[in-house]
């Protein structure tokens, strides 16, 4: 049988990018709702996360806004509430080109999180034969080429987290270290204080050995422009810029206050 493009595995957009240093701007996403994705996938963007860890989103919900994304041209990563074998291998079947797992603490973790990714011999995910994530079984070359289609980024977010990054960033199936700056803030006494000097005081010489190493880092901030000098003058690959629900809650206080001036 010939191959045709729907028998094919799609190309990963996104890891083609961050792989050979193409920065990536994203956004937040954070809304419980496919409707909202798809208004949200419109936009200019890279990269989304969807995210279940700080949303009320459960698998369903992730199925839908994957669905909303699908004729994108942003990469839809998902954001499971915990480096959990299980959640890993549903959101990956339900299609996930990629995750983003949060409050990796050592290499033994990060390692874990490949493991939860990968088939055996060389994982423990589980086996089904016909997901959205293959096309139903479509896919000829699915099993040959998910490894290396498939984006595994970890979440650095903690002092002790930052003491270990290099070690973390070059466990063998991660592509990319995100740096949590709200979690390292409250770590060290900053809480609520994600750009305070004191938090990239610390993350960016770990950044800068990570990139040494060939390792693609990134993460979000809520400044656009110091977004802009972590991409053109610190060398992050990814980085994101707010979030679905921020986005609506300025809109709507901006035009109410314009309305009452």
């Amino acid at each position: 049988m010939s191959t045709t493009a729907h028998d094919t595995m799609p190309t990963n957009r996104f890891l083609t990018a961050i792989r050979t240093g193409q920065p990536q701007i994203g956004l937040w996403v954070t809304l419980c709702s496919s409707f909202s994705a798809e208004i949200v996938a419109g936009a200019d963007f890279d990269w989304v996360v969807l995210d279940t860890e700080h949303s009320p989103s459960e698998i369903e919900t992730v199925l839908g806004q994957l669905q909303a994304f699908a004729g994108s041209r942003a990469t839809p990563l998902v954001r499971p509430d915990w480096n959990d074998a299980v959640k890993v291998k549903r959101l990956l079947d339900i299609g996930a080109p990629g995750l983003l797992i949060p409050m990796v603490q050592s290499p033994a973790e990060a390692e874990a999180a490949v493991r939860s990714m990968r088939y055996p011999p060389h994982g423990v995910r589980g086996f089904s034969g016909a997901t959205r994530a293959n096309g139903f079984g479509r896919y000829t070359d699915y099993l040959n080429r998910v490894q290396e289609e498939t984006a595994l980024l970890v979440q650095v977010e903690t002092r002790a987290a930052l003491s270990c990054a290099q070690e973390i960033g070059t466990v063998d199936g991660v592509d990319g270290v995100f740096f949590g700056p709200a979690d390292i803030a409250a770590d060290i006494g900053r809480l609520g204080q994600p750009l305070h000097d004191d938090v990239w005081e610390l993350v960016l010489p770990a950044a800068r050995r990570l990139i040494a190493a060939g390792v693609p880092v990134g993460t979000l901030v809520a400044d656009a422009e110091f977004g802009r000098r972590l991409i053109h003058e610190e060398g992050f690959t990814f980085v994101a810029c707010g979030s679905d629900t921020g986005l609506l809650a300025r809109g709507a206080d901006t035009l109410a206050a314009r309305m009452r001036t």
